[in-house]
């Protein structure tokens, strides 16, 4: 708990006196004022971000958090729960689809095994997996509370820790995820932390049928009235019905806005550590950029509770990070607007009439 505190107190919000710089600058850019739009917005928040304006965005990684759950033996997914290793063992041989989309992205692949339930001390062993697994997956969450208080500050200690090791290689990080069933205790954080009901906040994950989302949806409004989490206590929150994964993307956040460091969150479960992660710090979220917005129906909603706009919308439903790498080159060409572009006295180009 001592980590967690600290790193808490630890964050503040964007530097105003770099933005009030970097506005400055990108007000004297020799293009139509703010005519690149959103990037332009961007270049604000990472100037106060990194104070700087050169924002440093080179240096790249997708950290992928992989859990699995208890609440899979409910039947709210359609793959079994085998495939959260398989899909591990897939990412580390780069296979996947963050790997591909990353390499793109110019970006490392850093996976975490959270709670796996299953032996992959090989892939360790090899040194091709951070080994910060809490326990064999979660408890299920519709029987009784997903994990311990005490599990659940470790998970967010863990993520705190992982970036507190890369720190020194990495300026930008992403979030991704893996585990099956995993978009259940998600939508169970974002019906608790937003205020809607599960109904609203629940999709369909893998590709459930009308039925099966139903099911689905009953499943999670069963786990909230059997384990009553407190919206006003992030950790018992994550605690009672959020997933060992889930709460290493929230230390994830958490540790990279204590450092000043930008992090892109992906779908609705790194979302879902977003939201932990604004309920135990809020200044956290100075620090986040919404990469995508996925199809799942409780995504929008988090990004409208939190006050974020994505930066994609192309109809993504896969998680593993893929969104983050693919916002990355985005983050990287704000960076430069910034510091590249010539002002007009730069340039020697004629200003607009006042």
């Amino acid at each position: 708990m001592a980590l967690l505190a600290e790193t808490i107190a630890e964050i503040s919000g964007q530097d105003q006196g770099w933005r009030g710089k970097a506005k400055a600058r990108l007000d004297q850019l020799a293009i139509p004022h703010w005519a690149l739009g959103r990037l332009m917005d961007l270049a604000l928040d990472l100037a106060g971000q990194t104070r700087s304006l050169r924002p440093p965005t080179g240096r790249k990684a997708v950290i992928t958090m992989a859990g699995d759950h208890g609440v899979a033996a409910e039947g709210v997914s359609k793959f079994p729960q085998a495939v959260t290793p398989q899909m591990v063992a897939n990412f580390v041989r780069g296979g996947a689809g963050i790997n591909v989309l990353a390499r793109l992205a110019g970006a490392e692949v850093i996976v975490v095994d959270m709670g796996v339930a299953a032996d992959l001390s090989p892939l360790v062993k090899a040194g091709r997996l951070l080994d910060r697994k809490i326990a064999w997956g979660t408890a299920n969450l519709a029987k009784g509370p997903a994990m311990s208080r005490e599990q659940a500050v470790a998970s967010l200690e863990a993520g705190i820790g992982v970036v507190a090791g890369l720190a020194d290689r990495y300026d930008l990080f992403g979030t991704g995820d893996m585990g099956i069933a995993n978009t259940t205790p998600s939508s169970a954080i974002a019906a608790v932390l937003t205020g809607r009901s599960a109904s609203e906040v629940t999709g369909r994950g893998t590709g459930l049928d009308d039925g099966q989302l139903a099911a689905k949806v009953r499943v999670i409004e069963a786990a909230l009235a059997l384990n009553r989490p407190r919206p006003g206590d992030g950790v018992e929150v994550l605690a009672k019905v959020g997933g060992f994964e889930i709460g290493g993307i929230a230390g994830v956040i958490l540790g990279a806005a204590a450092r000043r460091k930008p992090v892109l969150i992906d779908g609705l479960i790194s979302t879902a550590g977003a939201l932990i992660a604004h309920q135990l710090a809020p200044a956290s979220l100075d620090f986040v950029i919404a990469a995508h917005r996925s199809l799942e129906p409780g995504h929008r909603l988090m990004h409208e509770h939190l006050g974020l706009e994505p930066l994609l919308d192309l109809n993504l439903r896969l998680g593993e990070g893929t969104g983050a790498a693919l916002a990355m080159p985005i983050v990287e060409a704000a960076a430069r607007v910034l510091s590249e572009v010539s002002t007009f006295a730069e340039a020697a180009v004629a200003g607009a009439d006042k």
